[in-house]
């Protein structure tokens, strides 16, 4: 087993997270690697495109692990550098969202608390966990995520929210939510999954590996990282008045009892625009932009080995 001193580690930051806090934690977390006797890379760049470059290198040139200090961004970024190879992921969860890490138990806001988790992890073994492959069914661009996809209102609330300086958090997505219902008309869906075919009008179309994305909204509370499964979370029938009434409902996952919600479990799935309804937004996953439908979803169980 490899010895948690002594490691060839590679560090993300993301210096906006958590309110601009970002930086000063991935200071913290940069210098309190050294102390601990680790050679420390910083990859963190000004943008996220250079940073995956940065960090791509860095895996072709020899490391221990990847370690992402942010948000559910981060972890993205993360996953998609070293999803199913051999390189272990740790999380320093210090993003306004964070709900990967918090599926995985691991510290939120507190810096040596994570980094004791890491090398606990280096010591003890990573946790291996399903990620997910997503991209447009008729090209070989693709990427991971590791959270939720959202592709029905739920991803008009995360463009909308993105644009927002303030509120921090899951305040944001609900500034969000009063924004786009005022234009909100059911979208037209065909999903199909390994056994069945959906096609409908929907409002919430959600694909997910983590039982909760916008930092803390249990849009899937009974999804697991490690089942190797997707569960699809559907909703149909609702008006705007519904879907006020039943959103708040996500915030405890008590939505997925309401009449009008699914919850459908496959390996994958292919969600595509139906001439039922208004063509649906651009889907978002773990909260970045992924990209308009179609869009298929294939879980890799095991796929990344997290220090968790």
């Amino acid at each position: 087993m490899t010895s948690a001193r002594g490691l060839r580690l590679g560090v993300v930051v993301n210096p906006t997270a958590g309110s601009g806090r970002g930086s000063a934690r991935g200071e913290h977390v940069i210098a309190a690697l050294g102390r601990r006797g680790h050679d420390v890379l910083d990859l963190t760049a000004a943008d996220l495109t250079a940073a995956t470059q940065h960090a791509r290198q860095a895996v072709v040139d020899g490391l221990d692990a990847l370690i992402v200090v942010g948000g559910d961004g981060m972890t993205h970024l993360g996953a998609n550098v070293v999803a199913e190879t051999d390189l272990p992921l740790g999380i320093v969860a210090a993003g306004s969202g964070n709900d990967v890490a918090r599926a995985l138990g691991l510290p939120l806001h507190d810096v040596d608390a994570a980094l004791r988790r890491i090398e606990d992890g280096m010591d003890g073994g990573p946790r291996r966990i399903d990620a997910v492959l997503t991209g447009a069914p008729d090209y070989s661009a693709h990427e991971w995520f590791v959270g939720v996809l959202s592709a029905g209102f739920d991803a008009a609330v995360n463009a909308r929210a993105n644009e927002l300086r303030r509120p921090q958090g899951t305040a944001r997505y609900v500034v969000a939510l009063l924004d786009e219902i005022r234009r909100f008309r059911p979208y037209g869906y065909r999903i199909t999954l390994d056994d069945e075919t959906w096609e409908s009008t929907g409002t919430l179309v959600a694909v997910a590996n983590g039982p909760s994305f916008g930092g803390g909204m249990r849009i899937a509370p009974d999804a697991r990282m490690d089942d190797g499964l997707l569960d699809v979370v559907v909703a149909s029938g609702l008006t705007r008045a519904g879907l006020l009434a039943i959103f708040p409902r996500v915030f405890s996952g008590a939505h997925v009892r309401h009449p009008a919600c699914q919850v459908l479990r496959t390996r994958s799935v292919l969600i595509e625009a139906s001439p039922l309804g208004p063509h649906p937004p651009v889907a978002f996953a773990d909260g970045e932009r992924t990209g308009p439908l179609p869009l298929r979803a294939e879980v890799r169980p095991g796929a990344l080995r997290v220090l968790a």
